[in-house]
């Protein structure tokens, strides 16, 4: 398994990782390095243990062993709200938008946590839609609206390693372009960011590296420039 970089210091980095929910073993050693500016994708098919990794980064699991270190920092132990003010920020799957704020306070409810937290204004030049939909309720936005909303809120905390799951997940194509071009921006601002994504399209062409989950293990772990010699190692575990 390769984790070369040309990014010298490691943001996150899990070694032989264990989760449990309750009685269920859900992770088993997982082992995974992602490197400062990086965008790394966790690739696997549903139950394969990609979101118990990312919510065993910040103890939103029943319980946890291991070595989990962000920013050198040993947070096995920590709580999440200590971990969070590292500048991690987590954006679920199920997004979290308050129905009854408006857009603007949506944006404006997280604290600011961690220094380099980006202003209303330029969170509104990476996201007009959000300046054009300010005053509506959470309720009204469309599900690009609310995605783009739940990925601006956690840029507002100075969060700079982001957690995303499913960003893409029922979008329109047009959306996820949309938001694929304000990923890249924020690769160019030097923010580390792990995917997990279902929509392999989207996720291969803005990509540093990738891992491969199966059964609460890491099976894979290959850069970019290896991605089209491993589309048949991809096919068997994916079906891509």
């Amino acid at each position: 398994m390769s984790n070369e970089s040309t990014h010298a210091v490691p943001f996150l980095q899990l070694q032989g990782v264990n989760a449990f929910y309750g009685e269920s073993h859900i992770l088993h050693g997982v082992d995974m390095v992602v490197n400062q500016g990086e965008l790394v994708t966790l690739l696997g098919r549903n139950g394969a243990g990609r979101t118990t990794t990312i919510k065993s980064v910040l103890g939103l699991v029943g319980q946890r062993s291991g070595s989990i270190k962000v920013l050198g920092n040993e947070t096995n132990t920590w709580s999440t709200h200590q971990i969070a003010r590292l500048g991690v920020g987590y954006c679920p799957e199920e997004r979290g938008i308050f129905a009854s704020l408006s857009c603007e306070e949506n944006l404006l409810l997280p604290p600011v946590i961690a220094p380099g937290a980006m202003s209303l204004e330029e969170i509104y030049s990476l996201f007009p839609n959000l300046y054009e939909r300010r005053h509506s309720p959470g309720t009204r936005l469309s599900g690009g609206e609310q995605q783009m909303l739940a990925i601006a809120r956690i840029l507002r905390t100075g969060a700079k390693l982001l957690l995303l799951d499913e960003i893409s997940e029922g979008l329109a194509p047009v959306i996820v372009q949309a938001l694929s071009r304000m990923i890249q921006t924020l690769r160019e601002r030097q923010f580390t960011i792990v995917m997990i994504e279902q929509n392999f399209r989207f996720a291969s062409g803005l990509s540093d590296r990738f891992y491969v989950m199966e059964h609460g293990r890491v099976v894979e772990g290959f850069a970019a420039a290896e991605l089209d010699s491993r589309m048949g190692m991809l096919n068997q575990y994916l079906g891509v």
